[in-house]
């Protein structure tokens, strides 16, 4: 990889860093926070990256760090909710239908909404997540097969018709 600066990180993956920060934690404003603390410190403490997946996966990594410790702050507990126009910001380049489903997923338990978010959305394989998120295949498996199921139900109980992948 020729460029590993902190801009080129972040025109390249910023908006991947966002939406799995905005998954994670259902607050857009907590996300940008997220994201930008990611980049922040990829600035100030700069690394060399054997390629562009290297740098992605060491952004997602940092970022579920990040929001993990967010999930177990006092923090947490004082946020008031997304109004309209930050929601609508944030899903511009999803259907509206999208973006319930993107909220039903940040809803999720935090390991939950991580391991859809990024099976489904960043097309990762289960392999790929447990290597990012530090646990075993087998762990990252049953998230994924316990999130599925917590969705489901969710999206039954909303009247989307489910459907596998």
């Amino acid at each position: 990889m020729n460029d590993n600066s902190a801009l080129y990180a972040f025109n390249k993956f910023g908006d991947t860093v966002l939406r799995t920060a905005f998954a994670m934690t259902g607050s857009y404003q907590e996300a940008e926070d997220i994201t930008q603390e990611v980049f922040l410190t990829l600035h100030a403490k700069p690394q060399s990256f054997d390629s562009d997946e290297h740098l992605k996966a060491w952004l997602l990594r940092s970022a579920i760090n990040r929001c993990r410790n967010y999930r177990k702050s006092a923090r947490i507990l004082r946020n008031s909710p997304l109004d309209d126009e930050l929601a609508n910001t944030l899903s511009c380049e999803f259907t509206p239908r999208d973006s319930e489903i993107r909220d039903m997923i940040a809803k999720l338990p935090g390991k939950y909404a991580a391991v859809i978010f990024l099976y489904y959305y960043e097309e990762y394989t289960v392999k790929e997540i447990a290597s990012l998120m530090g646990k075993n295949e087998n762990t990252v498996s049953s998230l994924l097969q316990r999130g599925r199921k917590k969705l489901r139900t969710e999206l039954e109980r909303e009247g989307f018709i489910y459907e596998t992948r």
